[in-house]
């Protein structure tokens, strides 16, 4: 993609994202996450029913009556995005391909964050660690995101996701709101997750197409597997072989789900088919309804 056609994509992403985020989710992002902990805000006269552990002895003395400590929720928060850019994310038989679906998203998370003035940073991963970009505020910052998930070109095929995990345990010390864009079709990542998901907010965005769900019945079908670089031929009118590839899609998702519900993280799973506002409608929700 040459210099003017990139800057023309970019530009188309941050007005359709940019405006979501501020129309549809600003409210819900700020409602849907904690801060990190509390601060002191500011000392007022103790009223009955104050909790007595917060009285400020100092000005209680000065003021011969007593006053307390009052707190607020420090808001800023840094968002890790943490992204698949394996061979199977380019595909796509519906509107659009699965890595143009996540761009889009992670724009929508990263304007919505940095409305809140919060940070955003982004690990990309395949079989290996392709990129790491810092957690910075800012647009450009958000504009510079877009551009090198428009851009990437991975050197690595396959997907390791355990590998993607430790590599942000390590680098990422604070606190953070991670988001985990994959299909997930990858094993044996149940170690470096539990780890994240007891130091982080962990959520784990599975983004699906239909064609990965269900095969349709065409006849013998030529498919490509891109990450293992691999032809095969499939009889696509045979029932059992349908059958059997949805059963390895059900299979899928539901070991996604339970792998990252026993370690303490949420999941959102999205069809490239049907428009993924819903579903983050429906996670914030789920979200603020909790806290």
């Amino acid at each position: 993609m040459d210099k003017a056609a990139l800057l023309k994509k970019v530009r188309s992403i941050e007005i359709k994202t940019k405006g979501i985020s501020q129309n549809i989710f600003s409210g819900e992002y700020h409602s849907a996450f904690k801060g990190r902990g509390m601060s002191f805000s500011e000392v007022r006269e103790y009223t009955f029913g104050d909790d007595v552990r917060n009285i400020e002895w100092n000005v209680t003395a000065r003021m011969s009556h007593p006053y307390i400590k009052v707190f607020e929720e420090e808001r800023e928060l840094t968002v890790m995005l943490i992204i698949d850019v394996s061979q199977s994310s380019y595909f796509g038989t519906q509107i659009q391909m699965k890595n143009a679906l996540i761009t889009e998203i992670a724009a929508v998370l990263s304007f919505s964050a940095i409305n809140n003035n919060d940070k955003v940073g982004v690990i990309l991963f395949s079989d290996r660690i392709e990129k790491f970009i810092p957690p910075k505020k800012g647009k450009s910052h958000i504009l510079r995101i877009i551009s090198d998930l428009l851009e990437v070109n991975p050197a690595g095929k396959a997907t390791n996701i355990s590998l993607a995990l430790e590599y942000f345990n390590n680098v990422v010390k604070k606190r953070s709101i991670a988001f985990v864009f994959s299909d997930f079709i990858d094993k044996d990542y149940e170690k470096p997750l539990r780890i994240a998901a007891r130091k982080h907010d962990l959520i784990g965005v599975h983004i699906h197409d239909k064609r990965e769900e269900e095969l349709p019945d065409v006849g013998i079908l030529r498919m490509f597997d891109a990450e293992k670089n691999e032809v095969m031929w499939v009889d696509t009118s045979n029932k059992n072989t349908r059958v059997q590839y949805k059963k390895n899609f059900i299979e899928n998702v539901s070991q996604f789900k339970t792998t990252f519900s026993k370690s303490g993280a949420d999941t959102i799973s999205i069809n490239s088919e049907k428009p993924y506002i819903n579903e983050l409608h429906k996670f914030f929700r789920k979200r603020i309804m909790m806290r």
